[in-house]
């Protein structure tokens, strides 16, 4: 089921990216991270030396991607429901590179942008991209 939800998700931002919607939101940049953050995410989770506590914040994250019911839902918004997947996952990948050697991160990461950098700048936006209420709960959900 994943390697299916991975390709759907990708296909579905990719198409999405090319309407005039996509084109036009401020947000597409990040969008396109999602299929290489749940990737990596899955990544995480089976890596032995990530701590159980942070793999059960991954597993999560993952469940969260993955769940039809969500903050911001697909199925109602479209790719743009990704974005709160986009900085759960990145909120949880911070986590996991504070708590954990960043290389563990670094070694599973499949994108070409500095994961480090990337996580910090989507944290940093998060706010902005889903409003204060919805980033409070989505970091809410992470304890």
């Amino acid at each position: 089921m994943n390697q299916d939800f991975y390709q759907k998700m990708r296909l579905d931002i990719r198409e999405w990216i090319q309407t005039k919607t996509g084109k036009e939101s401020q947000w597409s940049e990040y969008l396109l991270l999602a299929p290489d953050l749940f990737h990596l995410l899955a990544k995480l989770a089976m890596d032995k030396e990530v701590p159980s506590s942070e793999k059960a914040k991954i597993a999560g994250a993952l469940a969260y991607f993955i769940s039809p019911i969500d903050l911001i839902p697909e199925a109602l918004f479209g790719p743009l429901g990704y974005l709160d997947d986009v900085a759960l996952a990145a909120y949880v990948i911070n986590s996991v590179m504070k708590n954990c050697e960043p290389t563990i991160v670094t070694r599973h990461w499949a994108g070409e942008q500095n994961i480090l950098e990337l996580v910090q700048q989507i944290v940093d936006v998060a706010a902005d991209m889903l409003g204060n209420k919805i980033w409070d709960k989505l970091k809410g959900m992470v304890k």
